[in-house]
């Protein structure tokens, strides 16, 4: 039976019948079976949740957190091979891969709790399926749970339940369903049976179909069921999130690019040593105990010195402390690199509905005769002032209305919206609703419906009874025979129609939603069509209105050069008028492709160069969108800022192109339809209070306060993070130039020296646990305070970048003339120790009192050189510059570290601590000479940052 990809809303309830062998009286026991067989259960299928192994080893997956792992074995096997050579120095190497190992781990670890936090989308699609329903089988009606569904069967819907599959509708009265969470309409949606379309429509306006996972919020309904579990449309969605990959973050692509450019030049710096060192090496009389492990043992000590050890988990603990620093902003972060991610944004897609508005219909205006007809169109703010002007239009709208306010919130509808604005609407002319009906009772109801578009209730006052109306204002203007002005009731004039007209037109063009209202006395006899000879008393115009806060942060947003986008399931000329109030939209005056995307598309096509249009935007429809080739939509999506009335499957497009074209994009949502583009997207960003489980659990941040303006905080926050990130990258990675430049120098002159025959005057600059306590210990100290300094003033004025890689080259630039400096202060210090100051130190190996003060330069030189890294451009003596305090005191607890170890080295451990950190005792002139080329770091970044070359 070829049924799953049947437009139904294109087919009569004859044929739907026919087509599906059904009939009123439901299926009978074996079309059951056979139709749960072949078609299966009424469920979502669920991707297999991963496990915390399969998360803890995803860690690993980093190429620097690879190449560290690989340095930790290599050292532990050197290690042990030393001791089975019994090398006196065995346990440095085998100290130095257990180091390594550890902070592999440590990373490893922070990550992954972090990540366990995260919960399953397609889990939560479950969750939101309705238990049981009603169904007619067999001629009975029964209560199933809803997996048991299937397709054919007759099932009844009525006000609070929840639809339970895609299902044609048959019968249906006064029938309205809220579809936001599919569709992003935030008004209900009235449904109609005997409606029927001989053409493709989207999926908001098929008045004759409800979706599963929809809501019933007034009438009841019965209609077949025509798609059950995956092939529903929320199956679909789920199909969708199921199928895609798992985004890699932009940071973590950065990080690895990172990993890749410092593993080459490793890779690069080894083959030179094992070139260099092979060639030297005498295999002729080859020394005892793996001698020509040597060369091999360096070069593989040179590549891990170029990956700076502390960098993986500078930059974990540094992202863990910014999303403990969101979480006490109302976001939360399910994965440790999103908060960076979205500081490096430069495109944010917003859902309209509960996101970018209130999710709250709410009145604008209310309106009586001579307001109309004296063309004024007066705020709410100033009718409230005047009570007695409007409590005839007030009062209309709370009697002939039938929901609550929730006791507990009265922000809370318990009913239609659309009733529950104007419950509000009373309070705000602080009318309490409930005396208005208690004053007033209900004596008779004639329902709202689809055809007519009115409701009307009869109520009795004292003696006397009035018949109260609302409803779509043009149908109900055609029932009204007077209107109630100031000066009392007089018959209604084809002017008076026509200025009434012209109101409502306006007031639609606002993208307001125009309700009309009218009474009449009646008598308590009253019986059949009442709705006649009516007295048209006003007008009330609502919206779901923008969030206020929104305003500023989208401004924000524009200001660092994020561009924002509208993507909305809600009609065009609403979507347009809200985008206009937000500053999302600015209308295109000289063209009219500002209006037509069809114009757009020719004037390309007649030759004009692709590009930013005259001076506006463009809002594109989700009709149109589909008439659009992939390449088409890549060349329009620049200047299309907002997209209306589109499908799920067109907002993963929209994300999708906006990719294509180098964007990173963030997409905020809070409906089931959210869920494909906000797992598709760099950074998927959900709503906590009005947010789907759905679109949560696909989100990579929740906003608990469902506030657009804690989504400016986070790129905020992820600035910070990616600036403090390059400053540890340029700190540590100078560090580790100088190191290298002093082991390759030493390396290289003792080939040579002892290729000619010679002595050698670097005989080893730096052994290997003097490179583990400075990549250890003075380097990841300070660069742990360096991740949390404070932001500079101007972060949020920085034009967000396509393509921005943690290497900018004015960064490698300082990387390179910092590490050559450092180089060049901790060599000078080398010699002075072997020639100048031969006499001041109190050892008797040259090469020991080289590396004294080698060494000593160097690790003190990098605790002064952090202070530095706060800025590229202001002094480290401003007092824009001194707020992180913690700066200042780690680096000075690497400096007492550095000179514990000396003093316990020189004077305190004996030959044998000598022998393994290479340390002497010296006088006074070496201190003072040591201490203060370590402090010329300061100076001379300070001349650099005036003369405007840092």
């Amino acid at each position: 039976m070829e049924l799953l990809d049947k437009d139904w809303y294109q087919t009569n309830i004859e044929d739907t019948f026919r087509f599906l062998d059904t009939n009123e009286n439901g299926l009978k026991d074996h079309q059951i079976i056979e139709r749960r067989t072949q078609f299966g259960t009424n469920e979502l299928h669920q991707k297999k949740k991963r496990s915390v192994w399969s998360i803890a080893l995803g860690q690993f997956k980093d190429v620097m957190i690879n190449i560290l792992l690989v340095a930790a074995l290599l050292g532990i096997i050197f290690g042990v091979i030393k001791w089975s050579q019994n090398e006196k120095d065995w346990y440095v190497e085998l100290a130095e891969g257990l180091v390594i190992l550890s902070i592999v781990l440590i990373n490893g670890t922070i990550s992954t709790i972090q990540e366990m936090r995260a919960s399953n989308a397609l889990e939560a699609l479950k969750k939101i399926g309705a238990p049981t329903s009603r169904v007619v089988r067999d001629g009975k009606t029964l209560i199933i749970p809803s997996s048991e569904i299937v397709i054919g069967d007759i099932v009844y819907i009525e006000d609070g339940s929840i639809v339970p599959a895609d299902i044609r509708l048959i019968e249906s009265s006064n029938l309205k369903i809220q579809e936001a969470s599919l569709t992003g309409e935030s008004v209900p949606v009235e449904k109609d049976a005997k409606q029927l379309y001989n053409q493709k429509i989207p999926l908001g306006d098929r008045k004759n179909m409800c979706y599963s996972s929809s809501i019933v919020t007034y009438g009841n309904g019965v209609g077949i069921v025509v798609a059950i579990g995956m092939k529903t449309e929320i199956g679909q969605i789920a199909k969708m999130l199921s199928e895609q990959k798992e985004q890699e973050t932009p940071m973590k692509k950065k990080l690895n690019k990172v990993g890749k450019i410092l593993s080459i030049v490793g890779a690069i710096t080894a083959i030179i040593v094992l070139a260099v060192g092979f060639g030297t090496y005498n295999w002729q009389n080859p020394p005892e105990n793996f001698g020509w492990l040597e060369p091999l043992m360096l070069s593989i000590t040179l590549a891990v010195a170029v990956i700076p050890e502390g960098l993986p988990v500078t930059a974990t603990i540094v992202m863990s402390l910014g999303v403990q620093r969101m979480a006490k902003k109302n976001a939360i972060i399910h994965k440790l690199p999103t908060v960076e991610t979205l500081g490096n944004a430069t495109v944010i897609c917003s859902d309209k509905t509960g996101t970018l508005t209130l999710n709250q219909m709410t009145v604008l205006n209310v309106l009586n005769i001579d307001d109309i007809l004296h063309k004024r169109l007066v705020p709410i703010s100033e009718s409230t002032k005047h009570i007695e002007l409007y409590q005839d239009v007030i009062a209309a709208g709370v009697l002939c209305n039938n929901a609550e306010l929730d006791e507990h919130n009265p922000n809370i509808t318990v009913g239609d919206p659309t009733e529950g604005a104007l419950l509000n609407l009373a309070s705000s002319f602080k009318i309490n609703y409930k005396d208005l009906r208690t004053k007033y009772p209900r004596i008779y109801e004639q329902p709202f419906d689809s055809v007519r578009k009115r409701m009307s209730s009869l109520h009795s006052y004292g003696d006397k009874t009035y018949l109260f109306t609302k409803g779509a204002s043009e149908e109900l203007l055609a029932k009204c025979k007077f209107i109630q002005t100031d000066d009392g009731q007089r018959e209604i004039s084809e002017e008076d129609i026509k200025l009434i007209h012209e109101m409502i037109h306006s007031m639609s063009s606002k993208a307001l939603r125009v309700l009309g209202f009218a009474k009449t006395p009646c008598t308590k006899s009253a019986e059949g069509d009442l709705e006649n000879n009516l007295v048209f008393i006003g007008l009330i115009g609502m919206i779901d209105p923008p969030r206020k806060e929104v305003i500023d942060a989208i401004k924000t947003c524009h200001e660092a050069g994020i561009k924002t986008f509208m993507i909305t399931g809600d009609h065009k000329i609403t979507a347009k008028v809200i985008a206009t109030e937000l500053g999302m939209f600015v209308e295109d005056t000289t063209s009219a492709i500002a209006e037509s995307i069809e114009t757009f598309r020719t004037e390309r096509i007649l030759g004009k160069q692709l590009g930013v249009l005259q001076k506006g935007n463009i809002v594109i429809t989700g009709e149109e969108l589909d008439k659009m080739s992939d390449e088409e939509l890549n060349k329009v999506i620049e200047n299309a800022t907002v997209f209306a009335r589109v499908s799920p499957s067109a907002k993963l497009r929209i994300v999708r192109a906006l990719q294509a074209n180098h964007e990173v994009v963030a997409m905020t949502g809070d409906g089931v339809n959210d869920a494909p583009a906000l797992k598709s997207a760099d950074i998927g960003v959900a709503m906590g209070m009005t947010g789907t489980d759905v679109a949560k659990d696909a989100a990579d941040m929740i906003l608990l306060d469902d506030n657009f303006t804690t989504i400016g905080n986070a790129i905020f926050e992820g600035r910070r993070i990616y600036r403090n990130i390059q400053k540890v990258i340029q700190y540590l990675i100078a560090g580790n130039v100088a190191e290298i430049l002093l082991v390759l120098i030493a390396f290289l002159a003792d080939a040579i020296m002892t290729g000619f025959g010679k002595p050698n005057v670097f005989p080893e600059v730096l052994n290997p646990i003097q490179l583990l306590i400075i990549n250890l210990l003075t380097e990841t100290i300070p660069s742990i305070a360096l991740g949390l300094d404070s932001a500079e003033k101007d972060i949020m004025k920085r034009q967000a970048k396509l393509g921005q890689n943690l290497f900018e080259r004015k960064l490698i630039v300082r990387i390179i003339w910092q590490g050559s400096y450092l180089f060049i202060i901790s060599l000078i210090a080398y010699l002075l120790a072997i020639f100048v100051f031969k006499n001041q130190m109190y050892g008797h190996n040259p090469e020991h009192r080289g590396m004294t003060m080698g060494f000593l330069t160097i690790a003190i030189s990098q605790t002064f050189h952090a202070l530095n890294m706060r800025s590229d451009k202001i002094s480290i003596f401003s007092k824009a510059n001194q707020k992180n305090l913690l700066l200042p005191l780690l680096s000075g607890v690497s400096l007492v570290i550095i000179i514990i170890l000396a003093m316990v080295s020189m004077y305190g451990g004996g030959e044998g601590t000598i022998s393994i950190l290479g340390m002497e005792p010296m006088g006074y002139a070496p201190w003072l000479t040591t201490i203060g080329l370590a402090i010329s770091i300061i100076p001379t970044v300070e001349i650099a940052k005036k003369l405007k070359i840092n």
